[in-house]
């Protein structure tokens, strides 16, 4: 079916107006045998608030953006490489209902569908699209991960301390390496992440000392991999001042 697709004018056409809703500040998406597989509005767990972005599914990519104008417009195009990605179900609790993991090397995050049966769909063509590249590069599928970021809202002193308490002058900080929401004296040091950064990054004291003595690899995340938002300390991973997408999320 997608190798049908590959070379239609119909797939052509559907990706050229993809790439128009991006704009010039986003990356040309027509190659030779990419295939958009399909489309549509999640809710992503920025680091901030839950927020919408749009979500199109290719044979060998995922692309999400920022809603401008609904199936018109889009900025902050974010492409992640499906053969690095693992994806994991995650519980229903509260308003946030019918979510998964997208889990990459460089940035992990969770996102929620409208109905069980949409996440279903979502996650079933996603699984399809990384065993067909897979089978075809006959790579190894990657253990490596990043963590999943606790949400700013979930903690209201440092997760490691436990003494801190986050005010407007007293900052919020993720470490990069189990993705706990820390205070600034907490995570005062850096250290060389290279699936996430070529410089080193911003983790809290209690990973810099498992990094420093081997005791822990710096290609996987602290934590288990299945994600809790209750407010015991559940490890994860992503940006400082940044959001998982932006400065602005």
């Amino acid at each position: 079916m997608v190798d049908r697709l590959a070379n239609s004018e119909a797939n052509t056409r559907r990706i050229s107006i993809v790439e128009n809703c991006f704009g010039a500040a986003g990356q040309p998406l027509t190659i030779p045998g990419r295939v958009l597989i399909g489309e549509g509005v999640l809710t992503k767990l920025c680091r901030k608030k839950p927020k919408a972005r749009q979500f199109f599914l290719f044979n060998d990519i995922l692309v999400y953006g920022n809603i401008v104008i609904q199936k018109k417009k889009y900025n902050k195009q974010h492409i992640i490489p499906l053969e690095n990605v693992t994806i994991e179900s995650i519980q229903d609790e509260g308003e946030l209902r019918n979510g998964w993991l997208i889990k990459t090397p460089t940035k992990s995050f969770a996102v929620y569908a409208a109905t069980a049966t949409e996440k279903s769909e979502w996650m079933n063509h996603i699984n399809k699209c990384v065993s067909d590249l897979i089978s075809k590069s006959g790579k190894t599928p990657s253990n490596e991960h990043a963590a999943v970021w606790v949400p700013d809202s979930e903690a209201t002193v440092c997760m490691r301390c436990q003494k801190a308490k986050f005010t407007p002058v007293n900052r919020r900080h993720h470490c990069r390496k189990c993705g706990f929401v820390v205070c600034g004296p907490c995570s005062e040091k850096r250290f060389l992440l290279p699936s996430q950064s070529s410089k080193p990054v911003r983790i809290c004291d209690f990973c810099y000392d498992l990094l420093s003595t081997g005791e822990m690899p710096t290609c996987q995340p602290m934590r288990s991999d299945s994600y809790s938002r209750s407010p015991k300390p559940p490890l994860n991973d992503i940006s400082d001042d940044d959001d998982d997408d932006d400065s602005s999320d």
